[in-house]
C-alpha cells in the first residue's frame, strides 16, 4: 500500500519543488529508476513501487523542497542569462571546477546519514538514466544543479531504503 501524496494534499512549496522537476523533465520515476539502480544489487526482492515510495518520503522533506527551488531556479536564471559573468559561463557550462552544485546536493544526501553520501558520489560519477541525459550540453538547457539534485535525491532515497531495511533485517 503506497503512501504516496496526491499533489492536492501538499502544500506550496512541495507541489512548486515537484512541478519544477517535471517541468524540467524530471519525473518520479526517473529517480526511482535510479534508487533501483542503486539498490537492486542489495535488495534483491527491491521492486520499483518501493522506490518510488522512497522518493516521494525524500521529496516530502522541506528542506529537500528548497534545495530543489534554488537548485532548478538557479538553472533557468542561467539559461535566461540573468545571472553576471563569469558565473554565467561557468553555469553554462558546468564547469567541473565550479564544485557549488554539489555542495547543494550534499545538503538532500545528508538527511539520510553517511551512506548517502557514497551512493551520491556513486551515482554522479557514473550518470546513469536520467542523469545521462540532464548532463548533456547539447540540449541547450542548463542543468548544471539540477542533474546534482537528481542523483541527491536518489542518493537520499537509497539511504532511506537501505536504513529501513537494516532496521527489518
Amino acid at each position: 500500500m503506497s503512501r504516496m501524496k496526491n499533489f492536492e494534499s501538499m502544500d506550496e512549496v512541495e507541489r512548486k519543488a515537484r512541478a519544477l522537476l517535471e517541468e524540467r523533465g524530471v519525473t518520479m520515476d526517473d529517480i526511482a529508476e535510479l534508487v533501483y539502480f542503486l539498490q537492486s544489487k542489495y535488495h534483491p526482492a527491491l521492486e520499483r513501487s518501493e522506490c518510488l515510495e522512497n522518493v516521494d518520503r525524500v521529496l516530502s522533506k522541506r528542506e529537500v523542497q528548497n534545495t530543489v527551488l534554488t537548485a532548478i531556479e538557479l538553472d533557468i536564471l542561467a539559461e535566461e542569462g540573468k545571472i553576471q559573468e563569469p558565473l554565467l559561463r561557468i553555469l553554462r557550462d558546468d564547469e567541473g571546477l565550479y564544485g557549488v552544485d554539489e555542495v547543494l546536493a550534499l545538503s538532500i544526501v545528508n538527511v539520510y546519514g553517511s551512506i548517502g553520501f557514497t551512493n551520491y558520489g556513486y551515482i554522479d560519477k557514473l550518470k546513469p538514466g536520467i542523469l545521462e541525459s540532464l548532463n548533456d550540453k547539447s540540449s541547450g538547457k542548463v542543468h548544471t544543479f539540477l542533474d546534482d539534485i537528481v542523483g541527491a535525491i536518489a542518493a537520499a532515497a537509497s539511504s532511506r531504503l537501505a536504513h529501513r531495511a537494516a532496521n527489518t533485517e
